[in-house]
Formats: structure tokens, C-alpha cells, sequence
């Protein structure tokens, strides 16, 4: 871009004025890009937070979507409230038949709130979380009133729950923000933020058998500064998580509803992570910066002194970026 001069007369400007004009457009030429994720993200919904609830990117944050497994967060938030860790749970006949992948429990077995707890939020098994929900409220329905109460105390108050599992039910819904809520509450439990945390265990009933569980979030072998989060899937729901990852410079939260693939879930949780780190980086560096536009026009009170040229001649504005 070519250099230009200011027009004399009425139309002139004070030295400081020109000044200020010229450090503001480079400061924006110094500020980075930052696009949105936008269509890269194949999901129905999404949002990445940081720690002060600064929302960085989002798609539909606030629509109302089916939450699949991200809702044992809150099952088991409800069950610490009311229950010890170490206490003994018998499965249920109903327990059993839930519909879950395996670890298959069986009528009968007694496993600890601690282990079902770890089988319910690290392999996501669906009749752990029904047994929990037994053990706290007698049945599964009065447990879900309990669940709804803990949303609202939470502030995820676009969440409706219906089950302790998360299996389809059109009832129950969540929002990626609301999502990010509950993870954060979650993460001050010291035992769910442990469990979260780990990527294989060994579970033994009561009787003695020994069930290896794996954790369902990928991303736990892949990535060192991963806090923790949870997984969800069901065929309306699709592929489902919510995570929190260290930074450098804080942590973040992110949350997507509706991915159409496990691989692709990964992959946008990826992306968006590097948006949210980014975005934190520049925060902090422009933040510690240690000069502003008045300091340095204060420093020029003296009209006479020369502002940024071009070619020597202290009347002209020296090029300007050619990108803003």
C-alpha cells in the first residue's frame, strides 16, 4: 500500500491525533486472525469456554440436544451427595436387563458406589448407573428427580434428564453450554475428577470376579495436559463429549453434541482445543503488554516531533499494513 499525506487546512490533524491513527492500525495489523471453527466442526453443536466463562468459539451452544452418556456426570455428582464411596450396591434384576455394553453385570453381584461409579464413567456402562440410581433414590425415576434438582443448583437450567443412563428418551435434553457447566461442577469432586482421569482399571465384585475396564476417552492416551471428561453416544444422539485440558495459560472447557463419527468427534475436539489455546495466549499477551496508545502519544506532546514517516518526511504517514 502506497504512503500517503494528510490534507492541509481544515482538514489537518494534530501530530498526536496522526499518531494515535497510525499505532492503532498497527496494533490491528499485530493482532491475529481468529476464525471461528465454523463448518470444519461436523457436529450439531459445540463451544469452547475458558476458565472465566469467556465463550471462544461456539455453533448453537444453546440448542437443545440429546446429552447420551455426558449424563452420568450428574448421576454421579448426585450418588457422592448422597452416599458413601465404600458402600456395597446389589444389582438389580432391572439393572441387569438395561440395555449396556459390556462389562455385563449380573443380578445378585455386590460391587462398591466407588467401582460402579468407575464403570459408569470411564467404559460407560449403562446398568452401573441404573444401579447407583437404585441405591440412592429406590428407582430410577425418583433418582432423575433428584438429577433435575441438581442441574437447576448447577445453573444448567436449558437440561432436562429422563434417565440416569442417558439411553434415547425424548424427554431428555442438554446444551453444549449447559454441558460445560456440569463438567466444571463435576471436576470439584475429588473423586469423579480421579476417575476421570484414569485410563484402565480392574474392577472385582464382591464374589470375586475381576472385570479390566478402559477408559472411552481417547484423548486421555494422547494428549498430557487432558483433565478429564465423558464420552456419550446413542443413535439420536450421535457421538457426544465434553473435556477440560490444561493450558499454559488456564484451562479450557470444551463441549460437542452431534458428531457424526467417533474419529471426527476427536478430530473437532483437536481443533478446538488449538482455538481455545490460541485464543488464551494471545489474551495473556496482550493483556501483560506494557504500553497503550496513550502512553505513547503522551510521550509526544511536543507537535513538533517526528511521527511515523515514510522516505524521511516527518509530514507523511509511512505505509500502512496492507493487512488489518
Amino acid at each position: 500500500m502506497n504512503s500517503f499525506n494528510f490534507p492541509s487546512g481544515r482538514h489537518n490533524m494534530s501530530r498526536k491525533a496522526l499518531y494515535t491513527v497510525g499505532l492503532t492500525l498497527c496494533l490491528l495489523a499485530m493482532m491475529p486472525y481468529s476464525a471461528s471453527a465454523g463448518p470444519s466442526i461436523p457436529a450439531k453443536a459445540w463451544v469452547v469456554i475458558d476458565d472465566n466463562g469467556t465463550v471462544i468459539d461456539s455453533r448453537n451452544p444453546n440448542a437443545r440436544l440429546a446429552p447420551a452418556s455426558t449424563v452420568k456426570l450428574v448421576t454421579a455428582m448426585v450418588i457422592l451427595d448422597s452416599l458413601c464411596p465404600d458402600m456395597p450396591v446389589t444389582i438389580s434384576k432391572h439393572a441387569e436387563k438395561v440395555h449396556s455394553i459390556r462389562p455385563r453385570l449380573m443380578e445378585g453381584e455386590e460391587i462398591t458406589i466407588n467401582d460402579l461409579l468407575r464403570l459408569a464413567l470411564m467404559q460407560s456402562v449403562n446398568s452401573a448407573a441404573v444401579a447407583l440410581a437404585e441405591a440412592a433414590a429406590g428407582s430410577e425415576r425418583d433418582f432423575v428427580d433428584m438429577m433435575n434438582n441438581k442441574a437447576r443448583e448447577i445453573g444448567a437450567t436449558n437440561t432436562l434428564f429422563a434417565n440416569a443412563s442417558g439411553l434415547p428418551n425424548g424427554n431428555q435434553y442438554t446444551t453444549a453450554s449447559d454441558l460445560v457447566l456440569i463438567l466444571k461442577a463435576a471436576l470439584t469432586y475429588p473423586l469423579i475428577r480421579e476417575i476421570l482421569s484414569e485410563k484402565i482399571a480392574v474392577i472385582t465384585t464382591g464374589g470375586g470376579r475381576d472385570m479390566f475396564i478402559e477408559n472411552t476417552n481417547n484423548l486421555l492416551w494422547q494428549d498430557e495436559n487432558m483433565i478429564g471428561g465423558k464420552t456419550g453416544y446413542t443413535g439420536t444422539a450421535r457421538h457426544c463429549f465434553v473435556c477440560a485440558v490444561n493450558t499454559d495459560n488456564g484451562t479450557l472447557f470444551t463441549a460437542v453434541l452431534g458428531a457424526r463419527t467417533r474419529r471426527s468427534l476427536w478430530t473437532s475436539i483437536e481443533k478446538l482445543s488449538a482455538i481455545g489455546r490460541d485464543s488464551l495466549m494471545m489474551k495473556i499477551k496482550y493483556s501483560e503488554a506494557e504500553f497503550s496508545p496513550e502512553k505513547l502519544v503522551n510521550s509526544h506532546e511536543d507537535d513538533s516531533s517526528p511521527i511515523i514517516t515514510d522516505s524521511g518526511n516527518p509530514g507523511m504517514i509511512g505505509p500502512l499494513p496492507s493487512k488489518l
